[in-house]
């Protein structure tokens, strides 16, 4: 069973920045795609970001456009979440998801067909002043 764990969150003012991790017990990043997702409380689980088994491919989602990037380092399994210029509304639980897709050069941060068989327990990311 494929181990996921994000790090990183906390409490942060409007405006601020954050840098969420996520690693995995896995042999290689190029054998996954991963993705961040996030849900608020009462809210429906939201797509943020997404990178590429290849890494060549990377999307946002359009409320996180400019403000948010997705990274990844191979030598250690981990992805990162730069998060800058945060909102109060970016307030939510952030959750870390692999798919396995070996060497894909496309991902999507859409949980849906069976994708992201893997995911972290989440980590709360709240922004208030």
């Amino acid at each position: 069973q494929l181990q996921v764990m994000e790090s990183g969150g906390g409490l942060v003012q409007p405006g601020g920045s954050l840098s969420l991790s996520c690693a995995a017990s896995i042999s290689t990043l190029e054998h996954y795609t991963v993705a961040w997702f996030r849900q608020a409380p009462g809210q429906e689980r939201e797509g943020v970001s997404c990178i590429s088994a290849s890494g060549l491919d990377r999307k946002y989602a359009d409320s996180v456009k400019g403000r948010f990037t997705i990274s990844r380092d191979t030598a250690k399994n981990t992805v990162y979440l730069q998060m800058n210029s945060l909102k109060p509304e970016d307030t939510a639980v952030y959750f870390c998801a692999f798919d396995d897709s070996p060497y894909s050069t496309y991902c999507t941060p859409v949980a849906a067909n069976g994708r992201y068989k893997h995911w972290g327990q989440g980590i709360q990311v709240t922004v208030s002043s």
